[in-house]
């Protein structure tokens, strides 16, 4: 018995899902049973590296998903449309889908989950997150006996590359932005690497599957990298941290239920304790830091991104789906199919997620002030008076008549944080405050 798939997609990652097929010696025997038999590409005339028959390749998507000999579909095309639409046509026509869109999956899981439990189908979207560091099945499968309480990851290979680069090189982020744009590392429009967007999408995926429930991504608080500096990163390297944009989801230990009654989503750069295991988590590479009761703290580490990463977690579903289909699990009929309840994606409430005023966290800021007698006794009263309590002051020398100030906060209430920072822009010695960031 042998399973078709139509590929959507011959870019980087499709490219890559085709040169698994291309060699399947050595890998999982069940590749044998799986074919690739139509691709969507954009151009037929376009040269490639992947040698494929010229029946198997066409340019009409719809006609892929509506093929009635496709078992599978294979979504690596990106983009919000036409992937939604396409994915959710799969579905009505009883097709099994993988796919890599974490952008869509992020917006329109619920949507797309919801048709396919009525469809009796699959959707596995592994490498949709992390790229090949296996988190998605460990979620679903593996921790299952946890009670999750934490997700901190580095998800987004860009900015992680971005910041390294800055830390090793001391450089300006305009400057090492653009070395990554040469390099491939970022693309041409940066926005959705450098300003959290990516790693949103990525920690609500992620976060959904940890806490049992749905995730509006307009909840999430994202926030990204481009206001860190080259002297942020010198000052946190004196204080013992490097930064890191890191995506956050959490609950209290102590209140961890399904559904969670206050979820932290949150991405934004951050300053990590150098002993963290997240700290030396470098260039390209992601990394997800799962807390859990009873395990305690497991970590993920890998390649994020990239053709051979990616290609690996799309074969893998599809690998895993053939397995179901001939154990006899679905019936692909959707009046008798029985869906596995450990893959499926079925949440039917959202998580309560918490304002950002509300969260508990220590502080990084970064003030310039004129050369005035007793700023740092006035700057330490409005904070006392707003209930932060001060771990450290550093004041460095003067610079263009203004002296630099730093100061790292005990635990604070965000919210009180932020009532005393407007206070203190009011200050007539107060020139700016160029950096604010939160302490892991």
């Amino acid at each position: 018995m042998g399973f078709k798939i139509g590929l959507l997609g011959l870019g980087t990652v499709g490219t890559g899902v085709g040169e698994i097929f291309a060699n399947p010696k050595g890998r999982h025997p069940l590749l044998q049973e799986l074919e690739i038999a139509k691709v969507g590409v954009r151009s037929l005339e376009k040269a490639r590296s992947l040698n494929l028959p010229t029946e198997v390749l066409t340019t009409d998507l719809n006609a892929i998903v509506n093929d009635p000999t496709i078992d599978m579909v294979v979504e690596v095309i990106g983009g919000l449309e036409p992937a939604r639409s396409l994915i959710l046509e799969a579905i009505a026509q009883g097709k099994h889908v993988v796919t890599a869109n974490k952008a869509v999956i992020a917006r329109f899981g619920e949507e797309i989950f919801q048709a396919a439990t009525q469809a009796g189908v699959y959707v596995m979207i592994e490498a949709a997150v992390a790229g090949g560091i296996p988190v998605i099945q460990p979620l679903k499968e593996s921790l299952g006996a946890n009670r999750i309480h934490t997700l901190i990851g580095i998800l987004n290979g860009t900015t992680n590359y971005i910041l390294t680069k800055m830390q090793q090189s001391g450089a300006a982020f305009d400057d090492v932005l653009a070395e990554a744009q040469e390099l491939g590392y970022a693309e041409a429009d940066p926005t959705a690497d450098v300003d959290g967007l990516d790693a949103g999408d990525k920690i609500a995926i992620l976060a959904s599957l940890a806490f049992g429930g749905r995730i509006d991504l307009e909840q999430v608080h994202r926030e990204g990298i481009r206001q860190v500096s080259a002297a942020d990163i010198n000052y946190a390297k004196n204080l013992g941290f490097v930064i890191k944009l890191l995506a956050i989801a959490k609950v209290p230990p102590t209140t961890a239920e399904l559904p969670p009654p206050q979820l932290e989503a949150r991405v934004h750069p951050t300053l990590v304790p150098v002993d963290h295991p997240l700290a030396n988590v470098n260039d390209v590479y992601n990394a997800l830091l799962i807390e859990a009761n009873p395990l305690g703290q497991v970590m993920f580490f890998g390649p994020g991104a990239g053709a051979g990463p990616t290609a690996s977690a799309v074969v893998a579903d599809l690998i895993n789906i053939a397995a179901l289909l001939k154990t006899g699990i679905v019936a692909n009929d959707p009046e008798s199919s029985r869906i596995h309840p450990l893959l499926a994606c079925s949440h039917q409430h959202y998580c309560n997620i918490a304002p950002m005023n509300d969260l508990v966290t220590r502080f990084y800021a970064r003030f310039l002030t004129k050369d005035h007698p007793g700023v740092i006794g006035k700057l330490g009263t409005v904070f006392g008076n707003h209930g932060v309590s001060l771990e450290s002051v550093v004041q460095t020398g003067i610079k263009a008549e203004l002296a630099e100030i730093v100061v790292v906060t005990h635990d604070v209430q965000e919210g009180n944080f932020h009532q005393a920072l407007d206070e203190i822009r009011q200050m007539e010695a107060i020139s700016s405050i160029p950096s604010l960031l939160r302490v892991l």
